[in-house]
């Protein structure tokens, strides 16, 4: 994909700028291929010959000046190629406005949606205004795409008095409906985090699971595999992708994605595969689906895969409210202990060599604290932070693929957090497929501890169905873990605020997902205070 320089606007065009951006576009779609690198300009052009937008459209990774406007072009969604020629370039103008109507203008531009990236769109825009709502479309031949909503983060230094992210993870296709995600589209939002399982890699069954498909019809077998090449995991896309309600949360929001396993492979630790896969044959694997992954994300062009490689992890700002590192805790990750699952802890898991970010992500993260002059310190990651023991008293089996299966990893944050004076630290977690509030402690070994931070885990969109507000262990989960305030295993959503006095967590959840139409209920809302760390009810 190459991006032309987008063209700025005068303010109050109204129907004078409109007439410009065709009269632009036209001139651009004319000349797109006489200033394209020879690469492109060798390729065949075409035009696609069916709606090319069925995938919807995207924003993400907001900066003061700057938002990443996506698209990727699938005439034929569930089709290897996606309806369009294996060796082709597509050009796509694309404009972004102040209003919702697309009449005051602010920049076009075209883009060339290539076949090597599966004819995706990411274009990096460029002198925005700060902290605004904008809105967005794309071109190509005939058809238009759907209109998107994105916000640009606020001025470096400003001072803002709320902030709104909401908080997703997971979501099974063929586990239910993504109803979430339409209550998601309607929150007021400046951004939301999904912190990892944007798709599954197991074989789908061709009659979708948990979803109702009109009487007699069926998924196309290409699903009914578990992933393995670049086309295996773009068409897993493109399946998520078609669903409404996904495409509405997309369109109303601009997105900071991360991802965690089930985007490569069940509980895969950096380079190792769980179920003994071939290593090499494996980081092929990986490197096909962090390149589907680039394409599918309204993620920017610098963080395109090099190699076998993604690099992932990056920092937001929100004015001096808020500073959010954003990590990726599987690609550098020592192999989990005692062959993962639940376990006894011992001295292969407490080994201090051992990391979950990796050592070079751990030192940045902690540079980060020690620079940040944020009043809270978000850290948005797939697994989660806090210790989890499943018995109130004795040893205790814990995760090896959470923190817990890397105590000393965790204890160099905690103690990095603490030493560089950083203020409120607040962790988003995912992957559990439940609501999770805790307190973060200096010590989870002592009850007496010092409060840290806190971390909110939220629950799946769809993963693992219907779910239950109180499952078995509900009273022996809490008994065994003091710091923990809140426990469900319904399937939502959790929307947080920030103001410069505190942080608030509502968790959303939805009674089912294996219908459509679920109501949506906040059925927890937590708080803590600037400076005074620990969960208390709003």
């Amino acid at each position: 994909m190459v991006e032309e320089q987008g063209r700025q606007h005068p303010r109050g065009g109204g129907r004078h700028a409109r007439r410009r951006f065709l009269t632009l576009a036209a001139a651009a779609s004319a000349g797109a291929f006489a200033g394209m690198p020879r690469a492109h300009a060798e390729q065949r052009r075409v035009t696609p010959a069916g709606f090319p937008f069925t995938l919807g459209v995207a924003s993400g990774d907001p900066l003061p000046d700057s938002v990443v406007l996506w698209t990727r072009l699938a005439p034929r969604p569930y089709e290897p190629g996606s309806g369009l020629p294996p060796a082709a370039v597509v050009p796509v103008q694309w404009e972004i406005a102040r209003d919702e109507h697309l009449r005051d203008t602010e920049r076009t531009g075209l883009a060339v949606a290539d076949a090597r990236n599966g004819y995706s769109v990411h274009v990096d825009v460029r002198g925005l205004r700060p902290g605004s709502d904008y809105w967005y479309r794309f071109r190509t031949g005939s058809w238009t795409s759907p209109v998107g909503r994105t916000r640009t983060a606020p001025p470096p230094g400003a001072t803002v008095s709320r902030l709104r992210v909401g908080l997703a993870s997971c979501q099974q296709y063929d586990e239910g409906y993504f109803t979430a995600h339409a209550h998601l589209a309607r929150e007021e939002l400046d951004a939301v985090f999904f912190v990892g399982d944007y798709i599954y890699e197991n074989a789908i069954d061709p009659r979708a699971g948990a979803r109702e498909l009109p009487a007699g019809s069926r998924l196309p077998e290409v699903f009914g595999h578990e992933l393995a090449t670049l086309e295996d995991y773009r068409l897993r896309y493109a399946l998520a992708k078609t669903d409404p309600d996904l495409q509405a949360a997309h369109a109303a929001h601009p997105w900071c994605v991360t991802w965690d396993d089930h985007e490569v492979s069940n509980n895969y630790a950096a380079g190792v595969p769980q179920d003994g896969e071939d290593a090499g044959r494996f980081l092929q694997r990986r490197a096909a689906a962090y390149q589907a992954y680039w394409e599918n994300m309204p993620l920017r062009r610098s963080q395109a895969p090099q190699g076998r490689e993604m690099r992932l992890y990056r920092r937001l700002r929100f004015g001096t409210l808020a500073q959010f590192d954003v990590l990726d805790t599987r690609q550098y990750r020592s192999d989990q202990a005692y062959g993962d699952g639940w376990q006894y802890p011992g001295p292969a898991s407490q080994d201090p060599a051992r990391t979950l970010p990796g050592h070079q992500q751990e030192r940045w993260l902690l540079e980060g604290f020690h620079a940040s002059a944020a009043t809270w310190n978000v850290v948005a990651q797939q697994v989660a932070f806090s210790r989890r023991r499943l018995t109130v008293s004795g040893p205790s089996r814990l995760s090896m693929d959470a923190w817990d299966g890397y105590p000393a990893s965790r204890q160099r944050v905690l103690d990095g957090f603490r030493a560089r004076g950083a203020g409120n630290l607040v962790v988003l977690s995912g992957d559990s497929h439940i609501h999770l509030a805790m307190d973060i402690k200096k010590d989870f070994d002592d009850l007496r501890s010092p409060t840290v931070g806190v971390e909110i885990l939220g629950t799946s969109i769809s993963s693992n169905g219907d779910g239950m507000d109180k499952p078995e262990d509900w009273a022996a989960l809490l008994a065994a873990n003091p710091h923990m305030s809140y426990y469900a295993k319904r399937r939502g959503y959790v929307v947080l605020t920030l103001t410069p006095t505190h942080a608030r967590a509502d968790y959303r959840t939805l009674p089912y997902v294996t219908r459509p139409g679920a109501p949506l209920a906040t059925e927890a809302s937590l708080v803590t205070q600037a400076g005074q760390p620990g969960f208390h009810p709003a």
